[in-house]
């Protein structure tokens, strides 16, 4: 489904994407995208395709807005049932067949304050399903879930959305749930920057904003130095780095350049300063985060470096110790740095 809006308040937006499959929307928060929602569910004013000047009430989108907004006295099947019309064994009815098809028959007759975060938001699909909807909105769907329920929720979500086959627009701030999209589109200074598969924008951003989203941590301007076959030759702040990309760009040009954290190897040993993409330097501080650790290493570079647990249990880095990394050609990245 083709997606063109026009908003002028509360905040400007000129969107043009597609909707397919389980499709996410990445932005800031605070940059529109809940605003996105409800132009396109009819709660507030905008133009544009699909529903240009249908009334709210017969747009065909089923809604999840942030928090579920179930209503506290009413059970879970009568939640459902309040979008439904008919007599009141037949909304029963129906409601009961919805709460099954979200794995929640059950617990019709629990009210919300006696289900959990997943079970809450099924319930609130269950009741966006009961509108026959051509599009299902979802405005930032893991907000309120820990992150063992999110993984859950995420799964059953996702496995329903591509059983039901609706197009469904999710909003998010979450890189982890834009990994899991089948088209994820990028939302920055009030237009989509990029949209294209999940693997396609963490590899390839097409800005510093679409990077620092994905999870890029190490980003840097840079200038073009030349070209040799399939490799860009790219300066910046007294190093030279090779970088294996189809991307050309004129000499002298400014361009961004940037390397993912879990992507820099850091070298068993300081031998081989003349490597490619290599670089001494010191280690300013480290910090366990579980998994892995992550350094902070100073260089002509500076560089935000997250080693797995599996590589650091082999050499524990210290803060003021000199070592090597390299800065693998194939991991690096060019974008567009004007944004």
């Amino acid at each position: 489904m083709r997606i063109d809006y026009e908003l002028s308040a509360p905040v400007r937006l000129s969107i043009s994407m597609d909707a397919a499959g389980f499709t996410v929307l990445l932005g800031l928060s605070g940059t529109g995208k809940t605003s996105l929602l409800r132009a396109i569910a009819g709660l507030i004013s905008a133009r544009g395709t699909p529903y240009d000047g249908v009334p709210p009430d017969l747009r065909r989108v089923g809604y999840l807005p942030q928090g579920y907004a179930l209503f506290p006295h009413l059970r879970a099947w009568e939640n459902v049932a309040f979008a439904l019309h008919g007599a009141r064994h037949a909304r029963r009815e129906r409601a009961d067949e919805l709460l099954d098809l979200v794995g929640l028959r059950d617990a019709g007759e629990r009210y919300p304050d006696q289900l959990s975060g997943g079970q809450q938001q099924r319930v609130a699909i269950a009741r966006a399903l009961a509108r026959e909807p051509e599009l299902l909105l979802l405005d930032e769907p893991t907000s309120a879930l820990d992150t063992v329920t999110r993984e859950e929720v995420l799964d059953e979500l996702t496995g329903l959305i591509r059983r039901l086959k609706i197009p469904t627009l999710a909003v998010t701030h979450d890189w982890h749930v834009a990994a899991i999209a089948d088209s994820l589109a990028v939302l920055s200074g009030g237009r989509i920057v990029q949209q294209d598969s999940p693997a396609r924008v963490f590899a390839e951003p097409a800005t510093g904003a679409v990077a620092r989203l994905v999870g890029f941590r190490n980003l840097f301007p840079a200038r073009i130095e030349g070209h040799e076959g399939g490799s860009v030759f790219v300066a910046l702040a007294g190093a030279r780095l090779c970088v294996r990309a189809p991307r050309r760009a004129d000499y002298g040009a400014p361009i961004g350049i940037g390397i993912r954290s879990d992507e820099i190897v850091v070298q068993p040993d300081t031998d081989g300063a003349s490597d490619e993409n290599s670089l001494m330097g010191t280690v300013q501080g480290v910090r366990d985060e579980g998994l892995a650790q992550r350094v902070a290493f100073k260089s002509a570079v500076p560089l935000d470096i997250l080693i797995p647990r599996s590589v650091a249990s082999g050499r524990s880095l210290r803060a003021g110790e000199v070592v090597r990394v390299t800065l693998p050609a194939g991991r690096l990245h060019l974008f567009d740095w004007r944004d």
